[in-house]
Order: structure tokens, then C-alpha cells, then sequence
């Protein structure tokens, strides 16, 4: 699992070349970080494998065969058209880590989001396509149907998320 970002290396390798270190304690250096980053990526790959079964096991769950699994939050009252994945979707919505961190959210900057589907991760892709305009669910996602072992920032390597959805709108 190399994971370690290219940045990261990048100003790790500057880093050590400003401070007079030789190529052998770089090398050192740069594997126990990368041993390191592969130990919390797996760590994070097992919780979230934990939390998902434990998820899984609630009333109302929708489990697909992906491994992605939805809850509906509210259907909305005269339901509306489906999205295509060849349609863009409004939506609003809210990203978390599985100890509940939120790393975005549509709905904190009061402003809905417009996405082309076909470019979104895998498990939005999968269910939004069920959901009709107006409908609303909690989506538990994999790290595989998520960004799996891509450090996306604030969220880690082979992260499990939880998603907030509102379907709004669609455009084709």
C-alpha cells in the first residue's frame, strides 16, 4: 500500500537534504514514514470494515452488492423523475468520517452543489440513481466506493464515510 503522496515525499526528501542528512538515513526516514502511513491505512481500512458491519445489522438498511449501503431519511411526497448517469445532479449533502468529523458539507454553506453523476465516487453513482427528486438518505460507504487508498486530505487512506444526501434537482 504506497500511499505516501508525491508532495509529501517531495518535502520530506528537501527537508532532510537542508538539514545535511546522507542518502541512507533519507532512505531510513522515508520508509518508517511510509511503514507508518501503510500501518494507519490498514488500521482505518478495519474500522471502517467494523463500523459497516455493525451498520449493516440496523433496521431499514439497504444493503446493495457493492458493499454500500443506504438508509432513507424521507421520500419525498410526490416523487419525483430519477437521475441517469449521464445527468447532473443537485444536491445538498453532508461527508463524515465514521467518528462523526465532517470534512464537507453543502448544507453548512447553505448552498446546494451541482455534480456531472458520472464524476462522482462509485457509492454516490450507485444510489443516487435510485433516489427520486426530493428524496433524502444517509449513504455508508466502503472505502472501495469512496476514495479508497487516495489520501484525499481530510479524509485518511481506505476511510469507510458516511454521506448525508438530498436529491434536488437534475439536469441533463
Amino acid at each position: 500500500m504506497r500511499i505516501m503522496t508525491c508532495a509529501a515525499l517531495a518535502l520530506l526528501t528537501a527537508s532532510l537534504a537542508l538539514t545535511g542528512c546522507n542518502d541512507r538515513s533519507t532512505s531510513a526516514q522515508l520508509e518508517a514514514m511510509q511503514a507508518s502511513a501503510d500501518a494507519a491505512a490498514a488500521q482505518n481500512l478495519k474500522d471502517g470494515q467494523a463500523y459497516l458491519a455493525d451498520i449493516a445489522k440496523q433496521p431499514g438498511i439497504v444493503k446493495l452488492p457493492s458493499g454500500v449501503m443506504y438508509k432513507v431519511v424521507s421520500r419525498a411526497p410526490q416523487p419525483g423523475p430519477q437521475p441517469k448517469p449521464s445527468d447532473q445532479v443537485t444536491i445538498n449533502y453532508e461527508g463524515k468520517l465514521i467518528n462523526g468529523k465532517v470534512f464537507d458539507s453543502s448544507y453548512a454553506r447553505n448552498q446546494p452543489a451541482t455534480f456531472p453523476l458520472a464524476q462522482l465516487v462509485p457509492a454516490w453513482q450507485e444510489v443516487i440513481p435510485l433516489l427520486h427528486v426530493g428524496d433524502e438518505v444517509t449513504l455508508y460507504t466502503p472505502s472501495s466506493s469512496g476514495y479508497g487508498e487516495r489520501d484525499m486530505g481530510e479524509i485518511p487512506p481506505n476511510s469507510a464515510l458516511v454521506f448525508r444526501i438530498q436529491l434536488l434537482g437534475i439536469a441533463s
